[in-house]
């Protein structure tokens, strides 16, 4: 294979958007538009030092993503947009060296691996291949004339009635053989109705000189572009269904997949049951046998096998090992970890705690900076009092503990294995293995209140006495 660059076009503005952010950063199922670009180029086995992006405006936030995320990816800039072909030619210190360049668009998340693969193998025949499709409306797209072994492109303002009857359109993308490119990139001129430098005219100019030029036409839903939050969302369904088809191919069942949500980089395994209206995002990881219940909104969440998500749960960075049970309506994030046959219940908050393999957390209580061993039972209405107003203090809590109902765990505080708390207690002090830790107020009956007290039965109005 010879050597080939591949060069991301994201300088423009992306006005119809109507936002603060950059086009290609718009997020698209959780992750911004361009990751998907530079990703299927990854996926057809091009190496990320030979990918480039090429920015402008609000360029810095865009460079900022890459180099975050894509360390490999180089960033170029075009400080001035004067149109497609002044923004390939300000990449070319870049591209000369290869051997062919792939020209792409930074807003064309769908366009599949294998259709990469493709373009690339067309610089064997072609000097130029441009992506082409069958548009449904054409409107004011280029069209595309073939002849013998050449295609050309008519822009919609310059073309015939006739011309305009052709539905294959140009989609934006190229694959050019770079010494051909050499040769006619400098003779590109701006003699046009926007005064832009368009890559288009390479075309031309290679039909000029005798080379060869052709089209690859690919689906027209792998060439959406996105230019409008409208777009943006119809390109959003498309991927969606996109991967809850490759999940279902894989064994994963959905009664009603229209209404769920997964992320790109989360991974899913046979016989999960995913509910309607969930969300998995970020690198989610699903177990087999699990079920997760309608309403839950998972993020980073790792599941082992046959975890049972009852419904309501929102699960942010954490991890539910084998047989847990979590829900309905709890709050688990920050690193918490249940073990084994654990249980987190109604009303139930958990942050960055370990709730140890068969122990139970079961109603309206937050366990927060805990540590619990196993087969540990916390009554209802329970919590930590984890922060003192500076900082965030950590709870122990050993092996077989039984925590009465409504207990206040002032931490930093420990309780040792077996041990157990009273109803209501507030406990600040160390409780020792085994022991019963009592610390709440003793309680006194007052005899006849009711009696003495006639506010109590009856409720005077204004004006009685």
């Amino acid at each position: 294979m010879d050597s080939l660059c591949v060069l991301i076009m994201a300088a423009g503005k992306g006005t119809r958007m109507k936002s603060a952010t950059p086009k290609v950063l718009q997020p698209l199922l959780g992750s911004p538009i361009i990751d998907y670009v530079i990703s299927s180029a990854a996926s057809a086995e091009i190496p990320p030092e030979n990918i480039a992006v090429l920015v402008g405006s609000g360029g810095e936030l865009v460079e900022e993503h890459i180099t975050r995320k894509f360390p490999n990816v180089k960033v170029l800039w075009q400080h001035e947009q004067l149109g497609t072909g002044h923004a390939v030619k300000s990449a070319r210190e870049w591209w000369k060296d290869y051997d062919s360049l792939l020209v792409l668009n930074g807003d064309v998340p769908l366009m599949k691996p294998e259709s990469l693969r493709e373009l690339s193998s067309c610089c064997e025949k072609n000097d130029c291949t441009i992506i082409t499709f069958e548009a449904e409306n054409p409107g004011s797209y280029g069209r595309i004339i073939r002849g013998k072994n050449s295609v050309s492109i008519v822009e919609y303002k310059d073309a015939s009635p006739e011309q305009r009857e052709i539905h294959e359109v140009n989609a934006g993308c190229y694959a050019f053989r770079v010494k051909s490119l050499l040769k006619v990139i400098d003779s590109i001129t701006n003699k046009n109705a926007q005064n832009e430098y368009y890559i288009t005219d390479a075309l031309g100019l290679m039909n000029g000189a005798g080379m060869t030029t052709g089209a690859l036409v690919l689906p027209e839903d792998e060439m959406q572009g996105v230019n409008t939050q409208a777009e943006l969302a119809h390109v959003s369904r498309d991927m969606r269904m996109r991967i809850l088809s490759r999940w279902m191919a894989e064994g994963v069942r959905m009664p009603d997949p229209e209404s769920v949500y997964i992320g790109v980089d989360a991974e899913l395994s046979p016989d999960a049951v995913i509910m309607p209206n969930v969300q998995i995002w970020g690198k989610s990881k699903i177990g087999s046998g699990c079920v997760v219940g309608s309403g839950s909104i998972l993020t980073n969440a790792t599941l082992g096998d046959n975890v049972h998500i009852v419904a309501y749960a929102v699960i942010e960075n954490s991890t539910l090992k084998d047989n847990v049970k979590a829900g309905p309506f709890c709050y688990i994030r920050d690193n918490t970890v249940l073990e084994a046959g654990a249980f987190a219940g109604k009303f139930v908050e958990l942050k960055n705690s370990h709730i140890g393999e068969g122990s139970k957390v079961p109603h309206l209580s937050y366990m927060g900076d805990a540590t619990l061993g196993h087969d540990v039972n916390i009554g209802a209405g329970s919590i930590t009092c984890n922060y003192d107003g500076e900082k965030k203090n950590k709870t122990f809590i050993g092996n077989n503990c039984f925590i009465g109902s409504d207990t206040m765990l002032v931490a930093p505080v420990e309780l040792a294995d077996g041990s157990a708390t009273a109803a209501g207690s507030v406990i600040t002090q160390a409780v020792p293995e085994n022991a019963l830790g009592v610390g709440r107020a003793r309680q006194k009956n007052i005899a006849d209140w009711s009696l003495h007290n006639h506010h109590h039965h009856k409720t005077t109005t204004e004006g009685e006495k």
